[in-house]
């Protein structure tokens, strides 16, 4: 047990500095955002300083990720998702996955109000997939517009201008499945 606790904390230096560099962030910006020493993130992040939870929860509010990311902690055995809504855009948003910082696999489900009915067109690198659960959702694609009923589905290359919103009749409840490039 006291092995596989060693092997834990070791791993966390090397976890820190590939969130960091991954992120794009420098030791000098993240002592800023978090109060830590630029000394100690170093020596945190080279395996110099033994991490502790007054380190790791700024750094995890920093990073906007559960403290256990940071530290790899192992499964507990509950696989139920921890819905955390929030809002964005006007939407609500509730992550079905957790967040997968450099690229992967993210689900959520979406409630998009009548409110929301603007196009502001957007592209980013990867691709995703709607599925409309209920009402009815605008989706504008480039110079393409697509009308999306209950139980209709569509996929897409982000890369593409887009946005999707309310018909304006009713709010629409919709499933989202964004696919992230990793980051390299």
């Amino acid at each position: 047990m006291a092995n596989d606790d060693a092997a834990v904390l070791a791993a966390v230096g090397p976890r820190l500095r590939a969130l960091r560099t991954r992120r794009g962030i420098t030791l000098t910006a993240l002592a800023a955002t978090t109060g830590i020493s630029l000394s100690t993130l170093s020596r945190l992040e080279s395996g110099h300083r033994r991490p502790t939870l007054e380190l790791l929860l700024p750094l995890a509010r920093a990073y906007q990720v559960p403290l256990d990311d940071l530290v790899g902690a192992p499964p507990v055995g509950d696989p139920r998702v921890r819905l955390k809504p929030h809002a964005r855009s006007g939407a609500t948003i509730v992550p079905l996955t957790p967040y997968a910082g450099g690229g992967g696999l993210q689900a959520f489900k979406m409630l998009i109000p009548t409110t929301r009915s603007d196009p502001d067109l957007r592209s980013h690198a990867g691709s995703e997939w709607l599925y409309v659960l209920s009402g009815r959702l605008r989706l504008v694609l480039g110079e393409r517009e697509v009308l999306l009923g209950e139980r209709e589905a569509a996929q897409f290359d982000t890369s593409t201008p887009h946005w999707f919103g309310s018909t304006g009749a009713v709010p629409a409840e919709v499933l989202s499945v964004h696919v992230s490039p990793a980051a390299g």
